[in-house]
């Protein structure tokens, strides 16, 4: 009778850890920047922040703005992206136009939900920008997670994209 049950208790325990709030959003913020955080800004995006953006989720973007958290060379953003159908909340802390840490913070999908280990997200450290605004290192893919490691790229891409941005924009 428990053999029966195996599977069945494996299949609703997976099924439950799959989605959910991992870390609220103003907690990363509050650990990005040890407890200290500065106060919120605003980027606006001109057009051509906002095609590149587009170009990089490759679908239209209908923001206007961006909120951000910036401590001299440091930003941090919490950024969304669909991964199958649904939003993947992601924060991003840059550091010198490099990614220093990215955390899945919220997870809507039924499947891909691997994205939010360490074991995924250790591939970005100090991951930039390249020429050609593509990540300067490679990621390696999840079996059954592909549209989420695609999410979670193209925020680490914009994050990045955001990050000089306002780094050129204060000079």
């Amino acid at each position: 009778m428990i053999k029966a049950l195996l599977p069945l208790i494996f299949f609703f325990s997976t099924s439950v850890i799959a989605g959910g709030v991992y870390l609220e959003p103003d907690t990363f913020i509050a650990q990005a920047f040890d407890n200290n955080p500065p106060k919120a800004q605003v980027l606006w995006l001109n057009k051509p922040l906002k095609t590149e953006i587009e170009t990089i989720l490759q679908h239209r973007y209908n923001g206007f703005r961006v909120r951000y958290w910036r401590d001299d060379k440091r930003t941090a953003w919490i950024l969304d992206e669909i991964g199958k159908d649904k939003p993947i909340t992601t924060g991003l802390v840059i550091n010198d136009g490099r990614i220093e840490k990215i955390r899945v913070l919220v997870f809507r999908e039924s499947r891909g939900w691997e994205v939010r280990h360490d074991f995924f997200t250790r591939q970005f450290d100090q991951v930039e920008l390249t020429q050609d605004d593509e990540l300067s290192s490679s990621i390696d893919n999840i079996s059954g997670a592909t549209l989420s490691v695609r999410a979670i790229t193209k925020q680490a891409r914009v994050a990045l994209l955001l990050h000089r941005a306002v780094m050129q924009q204060k000079k």
